[in-house]
């Protein structure tokens, strides 16, 4: 199939790309890219895409799918429909299935799940521990050959000990290892950052120790030569004052935050919103501030989704016991836009970047890019669509070809 894409506005941070031009599409792959094309293979399907956006696709850094084991929750099905509708073209699945991905095996059983059809690349996250932040490591070596994406359990290590087994094994694998800094017994009851809105609420808080003691002595277990790691769900300004120390010191750390702790912060819990139990919680109005200005800089290098799904009889309890985590691949980037985008507290190539270069770059992986020779991994985007904008169409045709 052959489509031209008339008058687009391409959108590529990698390349410094912000123009209107027409764009030939052929097989999959991008052909022509110039001001105007007149000339064009018999058959062209042609679309006039004055107003419409035309960017790299995008890539969730981590989210949890329901199947194996909570397809009550969601399916694997339901949630690359969701992930397509949001314009990605690249997931990463965390090991919290049931059985959880402890073994090469449990890997490739999830992936032959995944239709052969689906436009999708979709890889997994292999766990660290036997039962996931538990005290007894899985076979990380068989796990990295098996094609994970990186080693992470998705929830805090049980253990400081456990952390430099990880690090000291994994020395010199070039292998992804995606830690989020929280220290559970700190952490144990807390529903709100500590503040006054703690208070006012009535709601359990949580000390900002909980995640800046555990991410500082993990910076402190770290040198140049260690294995890559990645941040997980940063949600502090102290936290961010670490990481910039740590990279000013050549530490081969990235960060993340989520899309929710950019879009809200503790004040939005006055409804008491089940939907907005987040683990970590939500920050207070001067984290967010910190985390939006972070994004904005590049210190932190890339936003995720985190997307999880429960049943609403699962969510539809007081706050505080509700289980933390909520959606979000079908409309972060959406969300985004409106927030930061249209508001003209972000470019364009500033959410490009941080929501597909960045999470590739994280990953080790190839970033998706618009070039002449490229796969046409890429999205439609149309910001003035109510309520927040649509992704129109996506593509990322996987069949065949290696990230």
């Amino acid at each position: 199939m052959t489509e031209l894409l008339q008058q687009v506005r391409l959108i590529d941070p990698e390349q410094r790309i912000d123009r209107v031009a027409d764009v030939l599409i052929q097989e999959g792959v991008i052909t022509a890219i110039a001001d105007s094309l007149q000339e064009v293979p018999a058959g062209t399907e042609s679309r006039d895409c004055r107003d419409l956006i035309l960017g790299p696709g995008l890539v969730d850094l981590y989210s949890t799918c329901g199947e194996p084991g909570y397809e009550h929750r969601e399916t694997l099905a339901q949630l690359l429909e969701t992930a397509l509708s949001g314009g990605f073209t690249r997931l990463n699945l965390l090991p919290q299935t049931h059985p959880p991905l402890t073994t090469p095996g449990a890997v490739q059983q999830l992936l032959k799940s995944v239709p052969a059809t689906s436009p999708l690349q979709v890889r997994t996250w292999g766990a660290i521990t036997q039962e996931l932040a538990g005290q007894a490591l899985t076979e990380l070596q068989e796990l990295w050959g098996s094609g994970i994406t990186g080693l992470s359990d998705g929830q805090p290590l049980a253990d400081a000990q456990i952390m430099r087994r990880l690090l000291d094994y994994t020395q010199g694998w070039h292998c992804p290892v995606a830690l989020w800094p929280c220290d559970l017994a700190l952490a144990q009851g807390g529903v709100i950052r500590e503040s006054v809105q703690a208070l006012r609420f009535g709601l359990p808080s949580l000390p900002l120790a909980a995640e800046t003691a555990p991410l500082a002595a993990l910076l402190e277990c770290l040198s140049p030569e260690s294995t890559p790691v990645h941040l997980m769900r940063i949600s502090t300004a102290r936290s961010l004052d670490l990481i910039a120390q740590a990279k000013a010191r050549g530490l081969p750390v990235t960060a993340s935050t989520t899309w929710m702790h950019l879009l809200k912060n503790c004040e939005a819990l006055v409804h008491y919103d089940p939907m907005l139990r987040l683990d970590p919680p939500l920050g207070n109005p001067a984290d967010q501030a910190a985390l939006i200005e972070a994004v904005a800089s590049g210190l932190l290098d890339a936003v995720a989704v985190d997307h999880h799904v429960y049943t609403y009889e699962e969510k539809t309890v007081p706050f505080a016991q509700a289980p933390p985590g909520c959606p979000g691949l079908g409309q972060a980037f959406a969300a985004l836009w409106q927030a930061f985008v249209a508001s003209d507290r972000w470019s364009p190539a500033v959410l490009w970047r941080s929501l597909s270069q960045q999470p590739a770059r994280c990953l080790q992986q190839a970033p998706p890019r618009l070039e002449v020779g490229q796969p046409a991994e890429m999205i439609l985007f149309e910001p003035g669509a109510e309520p927040l904008g649509q992704v129109r169409q996506v593509w990322a045709n996987w069949q065949g070809r290696t990230p």
